[in-house]
């Protein structure tokens, strides 16, 4: 079992709670070093930052903490968002005891303990326990599943967190029992009254500069805003180092975070991105998005952000190949061959020049003339090879390597395309019978498909008119002698 540290969430607590709940030290005591983050933890609801939709006035867990109505619940939100504080303020609502734990330590012996100590804690003491597990999703199945006698019957109230999408992480039977609150990343709005009050707060940054107040201009503040990238707990931690970084004012009456002191704080890229993640497969999603729609401004944009975020490289160049094809195919041929070289280039030249060729291509993917002709049909004679099962291969599409097959009418009637007129055997099938005359391929009027889709027409005109045109059914069948 762990307990959730300063580290784990917005405003957590200064000391490692107890698996009863009873604490540590004095969170109070000034003698023992506590972050900026934790001195200015809300103690009440009305003080949380952000997060209208889930307890603003009248939203729902604000309704059910004011009420002291007890359910079990997720909340489910990118770090930094208050998921701990959010959980300790529900449990004081409801008069609880509350129990931290982190799902990554934690172990089905562990959960064992804690629910035998809620329901003897209910049964002695009449006391409602809360549960709050930190990256619920890290459980697998068999640990899920121990959690569900216990919060279907009440015995404790879990209050689960995770960064991940419950939908994929959480099975369906725990899932249905809790009802899933969205946290969003803070808005620069809320980010920005949360710097004003680390600033003006008796508990804020005075306690880190000996008591002087800390000053900087609005671009600065601007910036150290969009580094924490909607992270109320990486702000305050920025914070926190430019007040220990900052230099004194010429009269000594304040300290100063300047663009030097700034500098030396954001060297590290600050955006959120979880490889394998929600935000991954987001962003990978926005820039095939983006690419399909055309812009090869927004392409490049979700391209280099996840290449800058640190995604790996021969994956996004894998997606490039994946577009030419599903998104262009045949209507830009050349679009294929394009990705394959930037990755090819990339592969040779590395960490930061190959990124260029990459950014190449979505830009040239995204200009380029769009189909989904070949994805659809790709689609469609996938779906329909499985449905019909084993269809017989047409007697004159069989090959016949012996005179035995030959003499059984293996490729007998096979006209051969270059002995006909423009390489056309008019009026031949290639289908099994069941499917002559089904098309799949439909070219559009775009690029290269315009040219393709006039040579089929121009080919079924032929058929038509061709006096040997080939019928299902009638194909030719070995004689008798």
């Amino acid at each position: 079992m762990s307990e959730v540290t300063p580290q784990d969430d917005l405003f957590s607590s200064g000391e490692s709670p107890s698996v009863d709940g009873s604490g540590g030290a004095d969170r109070h005591a000034s003698s023992v070093y506590r972050p900026l983050a934790d001195r200015l933890r809300p103690r009440r609801i009305e003080e949380f930052a952000g997060q209208v939709r889930v307890v603003g006035d009248s939203a729902p867990l604000r309704v059910a903490m004011e009420k002291g109505q007890a359910h079990s619940c997720l909340l489910w939100g990118p770090p930094g968002v208050g998921k701990t504080t959010l959980a300790g303020l529900y449990a004081e609502r409801l008069q609880a005891e509350i129990v931290y734990m982190s799902a990554v330590e934690a172990g089905v012996k562990e959960l064992r303990a804690v629910i035998q100590s809620a329901r003897d804690r209910r049964q002695s003491a009449g006391r409602l326990t809360v549960l709050f597990l930190d990256e619920i999703h890290r459980f697998n199945k068999t640990q899920q599943d121990q959690l569900l006698p216990s919060v279907e019957q009440g015995v404790l109230v879990l209050v689960g967190a995770t960064t991940e999408n419950p939908s994929f992480s959480l099975n369906n039977a725990l899932l249905s029992r809790l009802r899933v609150y969205r946290l969003q990343s803070l808005d620069d709005a809320a980010m920005h009254a949360l710097l004003e009050r680390a600033l003006t707060h008796p508990e804020g940054v005075k306690e880190t500069t000996g008591g002087l107040p800390l000053v900087m201009q609005p671009a600065i503040a601007n910036r150290l805003v969009a580094a924490a990238d909607g992270d109320a707990r990486r702000l305050l931690t920025l914070l926190e180092l430019a007040a220990q970084l900052a230099a004194d004012t010429e009269g000594g009456e304040a300290r100063e975070v300047g663009e030097e002191t700034l500098e030396a704080l954001l060297t590290q890229s600050p955006r959120r991105f979880d490889q394998g993640g929600d935000e991954f497969y987001d962003q990978i999603s926005a820039m095939h998005k983006a690419i399909r729609g055309s812009n090869p401004d927004a392409g490049a944009y979700w391209l280099l952000r996840m290449l800058d975020g640190g995604a790996d490289p021969s994956y996004l160049a894998r997606r490039l190949v994946r577009i030419a094809s599903e998104d262009i195919g045949n209507a830009d041929p050349r679009a294929l061959t394009v990705a394959l070289d930037a990755w090819t280039a990339f592969d040779r030249l590395g960490v930061p020049e190959g990124e260029l060729m990459l950014t190449q291509a979505a830009m040239y993917l995204a200009v380029a003339p769009k189909s989904n002709a070949v994805y659809t049909a790709h689609n469609a004679l996938l779906a329909t090879v499985r449905q019909r099962g084993t269809d017989p291969v047409p007697m004159h599409l069989r090959n016949a390597p012996t005179a035995l097959m030959e003499r059984e009418g293996w490729g007998k009637g096979y006209r051969y395309a270059h002995d006909e007129p423009d390489a056309y055997a008019a009026g031949e099938t290639y289908l099994p019978d069941g499917l002559v005359g089904k098309r799949f391929y439909q070219p559009v009027e775009r690029g290269l498909e315009r040219s393709i889709a006039e040579r089929m027409r121009y080919w079924a005109e032929l058929d038509e008119q061709a006096p040997d045109r080939r019928r299902p059914g009638k194909a030719d069948t070995a004689s008798d002698d």
